[in-house]
């Protein structure tokens, strides 16, 4: 069995618990296509072409949600181990979690989402994987490039992200997790292509901005809005807040949108240049 391999960068902010929680629920079907057909716009010729027959006829869009249609297949895999792909548990005292592009870790031992990417970038990079293997990895990459940017994946285990945080929407019973992955962007009533398009952005500045970072980067982002929203422990929600969180989400799913499609460049097309269409990543050597 491989060891694992995250490596860890002491810093004095919340740390991962070694013990994971039980599976909590990704963005909404929504959020997870928001983010890919967000990618789709950002993409190169190039990364399309090479997508082709990853994709398999579908779009970027649709694959987003297939690691959690998954989840109900009778495999072993899917019933006793890919929950623990889906999320990462910080708790407070330890260290950021640090991307490792270098790490080469096994299916059947990933133990969060930061090892759950590590594993797909580097079957995507692999040469020598099947086809059937790198479209796994794809559709996994999509749906945890998405989750990545959810505060609550990025939570802590003691209440499963927020699962166990009741509150109320408009007076409807529900929980922290749920109002944030699905009600706040239903509450919307836009399509997924048209909250897309809303929400997409071609301000390179921007842009450039979002894609100077790492998946560990992104974690650690939404631990930070977790944490404020833990600290605000709001549970009677309504207009006001959706007046302060809704920009919060908006924005966290476009970066997810063009983080995504700097990852997929970064992997499919050389010529992508860093910050402009590809990831730069400042503290990690190679991708």
């Amino acid at each position: 069995m491989l060891q694992k391999t995250i490596k860890m960068l002491l810093l004095s902010t919340p740390v991962i618990s070694a013990v994971l929680s039980t599976p909590a629920n990704a963005w909404g079907q929504n959020g997870h296509r928001i983010v890919g057909e967000i990618a789709s716009k950002h993409i190169t010729d190039t990364t399309k072409l090479a997508l082709v027959p990853l994709l398999d006829g579908d779009s970027l869009a649709q694959v987003a949600t297939w690691a959690d249609e998954m989840r109900s297949a009778p495999e072993n895999f899917w019933q006793k181990k890919s929950s623990r792909w889906h999320y990462i548990n910080f708790k407070e005292g330890d260290a950021k979690p640090h991307y490792d592009s270098d790490a080469h870790h096994n299916k059947e031992t990933v133990s969060d989402i930061l090892e759950g990417m590590e594993y797909s970038i580097s079957v995507l990079q692999n040469q020598k994987a099947s086809l059937a293997e790198k479209q796994f990895a794809l559709r996994f990459l999509v749906h945890l490039v998405g989750d990545s940017h959810q505060p609550f994946h990025a939570g802590r285990g003691e209440d499963r992200g927020g699962n166990n945080i009741s509150v109320t929407f408009f007076g409807q019973d529900t929980n922290l997790h749920s109002l944030w992955d699905t009600k706040l962007i239903e509450n919307e009533n836009l399509s997924y292509t048209e909250f897309a398009q809303f929400i997409n952005t071609t301000n390179q500045a921007l842009i450039t901005d979002y894609l100077a970072s790492s998946p560990s980067d992104w974690l650690i982002e939404s631990n930070n809005i977790a944490n404020s929203l833990y600290n605000e422990n709001e549970t009677n929600v309504s207009y006001s807040y959706i007046y302060k969180n809704l920009p919060i989400v908006k924005t966290r799913l476009q970066q997810g949108g063009i983080r995504l499609a700097g990852l997929l460049n970064t992997l499919f097309d050389k010529s992508a240049k860093p910050l402009v269409k590809a990831l730069k990543m400042p503290t990690d050597s190679k991708l």
